[in-house]
């Protein structure tokens, strides 16, 4: 690491949203082109930056700064040459020459401690004075918080968001309990605060920390689908994360319980949030679950089924009584669950539905947890269907600078105005969406939610449609025969095989499910890419970008992680015509297969005419979204993805983070899409991993050929395993204590 001091001559660009700058720095009377993340940063500011120089392909050499401080203007030189940068607002270049003329290298401790002296000076009014005192306060006041916090380690764009969350305040919060930091700053854990609490003092045993442990501990169990922890099972891992006594960690569990922070129901500890995201669901369901034809008498029931059956001949379908059902509870009641593997016909019923409701001039509304489900549900259908965060009416707002919050246009006070809602893959939806679902529907509409129960649960927190179906409390159907044009799939076949336990043909006669049988990893890699880019594409009738390799794990070498660094060398090597960023770890190249992996409700995105003007627009990428790098621009500091529908999201390269390569991804990630073909490489791993349930899920994402790469035993193993990671959820314990409540008022 170098240091060099010098002023700032010229910013060239600077991204306001996260800071990242390129500018001309003067050292040493030579001038040095210096990037990095430098927020709060302005023209003519003395500086000293720690850093080391690289070599740009394009740009040549460059100061790459981690850090920096901004020195004060210390003579007469270097403080007319800040003030006439255009750092104060209203001083320009001849007015900070006649503002250091009168006062001379005491000019800076003139502005600050005596600054109504500054209308000494022609052109300066005692209003313009105050004006500029004030500037200089907040500057001075911003300059001061930063060097106070990288004292303890903190990056300067950290130190930014901490100023402009407490202002003044940081100061009693850093000293009295900087956990706060992980509450109220957006990307601050409770490791970050726990590394700033340990330098400055804050002793392991301090309530605060613990507390702040507590919560954090809870976050993480939600980032496993978890919506409560038992109490065991907190304690031990608080313990683990704060290593102290387990009975210093239980007193604060009952503390944070009297802030509202926590719910203890029983021997089950919640974060406040997800206890009442369930107990709302659960309200919000006995609501919805009323007859929707109170009162049809068998006549109108036979003649509501007659015309389902006309409906049905009419669209030359052929549904069993099983499927009549299905749609006649649809007619019959307010809320319907509706359930059923590959093949079993859950599209061919949500069809007649569509049309019964059609035909009777209901309004009705489709929507799915992803675009590729949204999309899969239009083609499906003949009907729009909307991502769920589309149908509410997506408002991503900023409360200030640092702190999130997500709410949506539909809600309770602005309610979908619709007759019908059909919402599929529903395994996908986690609480928190389905809790802002269910707010903007009010009783009397249809709600109809569809899904195979034996798909991965969500990515986010709950089970919601396996609570909903194990709680018994709703009318549902599940499907299970399988039609006879499915049973000619041998994909369909061999998922209903997984999914009852049974050993399936592993003989390769079959036209799209085969088995290679591979034991050595470079060999894998090595069929892996062949079939991508010449054996599938032309069996399948597809590009090689829409072939899918779906890994149970991300690290090892059949991790995605490992594999995407191995694809992208060969399906989009570099190229003169490519341009490429690298971050962290990874490279990022045009045309390259990337995932947004986490929620984003700020990102913008819009849709281009062809003569790039924008034609939509709209806010919010979410984790799992899939699309390809169209564009990379090193001076903007910036890549552009296209995703599906032609939308496209330019990315500041910060948040590169929430980008992954995805030529191959984590069968997890895959739930609610569709690929013309998948290869699987299998060849072992964890138990708990290695389950029914995920090889189930993943080869039901193909639509034409499954190719397995690996171990045979390996494939049956998986399917004697019906071990899952359990979901501590009480969504159905909460529908079922609801429903006791109005039997016993019913009966009063």
């Amino acid at each position: 690491m170098e240091t060099i001091n010098g002023y700032v001559d010229h910013i060239i660009f600077q991204n306001q949203e996260n800071g990242y700058t390129v500018m001309e720095l003067i050292a040493d009377e030579e001038e040095v082109t210096c990037v990095g993340m430098c927020r709060g940063l302005d023209q003519g500011e003395n500086i000293s930056a720690t850093g080391e120089y690289t070599e740009h392909p394009v740009y040549g050499k460059q100061f790459k700064i981690s850090s920096y401080e901004v020195v004060a203007p210390r003579d007469s030189v270097s403080m007319e040459r800040y003030l006439g940068s255009g750092a104060i607002k209203g001083i320009g270049p001849a007015l900070a020459a006649r503002i250091v003329k009168r006062f001379g290298e005491d000019t800076f401790r003139i502005m600050e401690e005596e600054p109504e002296r500054l209308s000494e000076v022609k052109g300066i009014s005692e209003w313009k004075a105050r004006e500029i005192a004030a500037q200089m306060e907040e500057k001075r006041d911003l300059r001061d918080a930063m060097v106070y916090l990288q004292q303890f380690g903190i990056t300067n764009t950290l130190a930014v968001k901490i100023y402009n969350t407490y202002g003044a305040e940081l100061y009693g919060v850093m000293r009295e309990n900087p956990y706060r930091l992980a509450e109220d700053i957006s990307g601050v854990g409770f490791r970050i605060a726990d590394e700033i609490a340990g330098r400055i003092g804050i002793h392991t045993d301090s309530d605060y920390r613990i507390r702040s442990g507590i919560l954090y501990t809870l976050q993480q169990a939600v980032g496993e689908g978890h919506c409560y922890l038992p109490m065991d099972l907190l304690l031990e891992r608080a313990h683990l994360l704060l290593r102290v006594r387990e009975e210093d960690i239980r007193p604060q569990v009952d503390n944070l319980m009297m802030d509202k922070k926590l719910v203890v129901k029983g021997d089950c500890v919640f974060a406040a949030a997800y206890y009442y995201a369930e107990l709302n669901c659960a309200r919000m369901l006995h609501e919805l679950n009323v007859p929707a034809e109170e009162g049809m008498v068998p006549s109108q029931e036979a003649a509501a089924r007659k015309k389902l059956e006309r409906l049905a001949g009419s669209l030359e379908m052929e549904p069993d009584d099983l499927q009549l059902d299905a749609a006649m509870e649809c007619v019959q009641n307010g809320l319907f669950l509706l359930s059923g593997g590959p093949g079993t016909g859950k599209t061919t019923t949500i069809n007649l539905i569509i049309r019964y409701f059609e035909a009777e001039g209901m309004d009705i509304f489709l929507a799915a947890p992803t675009g590729r489900a949204a999309k899969r549900m239009t083609e499906a259908t003949g009907f729009e269907a909307k991502t769920i965060h589309r149908l509410l009416e997506l408002n991503s707002a900023l409360s200030d600078e640092t702190v999130k919050r997500v709410s949506f246009e539909r809600n309770e006070e602005n309610p979908l105005e619709a007759d019908v809602v059909i919402i599929d893959e529903m395994s996908m939806v986690d609480i928190l969406l389905f809790q802002s679902l269910l707010k903007a529907i009010v009783p009397g509409t249809r709600l109809i939610l569809v899904g195979d129960v034996n798909q991965l649960p969500s990515v986010g927190p709950g089970q919601v449609l396996r609570d909903l179906m194990d709680s018994e409390a709703f009318p549902m159907v599940i499907l299970k025969r399988i039609f006879r044009q499915a049973e000619k799939s041998d994909i369909v076949v061999n998922a209903h095989r997984i999914n009852r336990g049974e050993p399936i043909a592993l003989d390769n006669k079959s036209l799209d499910f085969f088995l290679l049988e591979r034991n050595d990893v470079n060999v894998i890699y090595k069929h892996m890419i062949q079939l991508i880019r010449e054996k599938l594409p032309p069996y399948v009738k597809a590009a090689p970008y829409d072939i899918q390799v779906l890994t149970p794990m991300r690290k090892g070498p059949l991790g995605c992680e490992t594999l995407n660094g191995i694809l992208q060398r060969y399906l989009n090597p570099p190229a003169e015509d490519k341009k490429e960023h690298i971050s962290g770890d990874t490279v990022y190249r045009e045309g390259d297969k990337v995932m947004q992996v986490k929620n984003n409700y700020q990102l913008e995105w819009e849709v281009l005419s062809r003569y790039g003007i924008p034609v939509d627009k709209g806010t919010g990428i979410f984790n799992g979204d899939m699309g390809r790098i169209v564009e990379i621009s090193e001076p903007s500091a910036t890549l552009v993805v296209e995703y599906d529908e032609q939308r496209r999201v330019t990315y500041p390269f910060s948040l590169l983070e929430e980008l992954d390569l995805a030529y191959a991804i984590t069968i997890h990630k895959s739930q609610g899409s569709e690929y013309p073909a998948v290869i699987l490489p299998l060849l072992g791993g964890p138990k708990m991993l290695f389950n029914r349930n995920l090889l189930y899920t993943g080869i039901t994402r193909a639509r034409s050929c499954v190719t397995i790469l690996g171990s045979r035993d390996t494939v049956r193993g998986m399917i004697d395993n019906i071990s899952e990671n359990r979901r501590f959820t009480a969504l159905a314990q909460r529908i079922r204590e609801l429903r006791i409540q109005e039997l016993r008022i019913r009966e009063l």
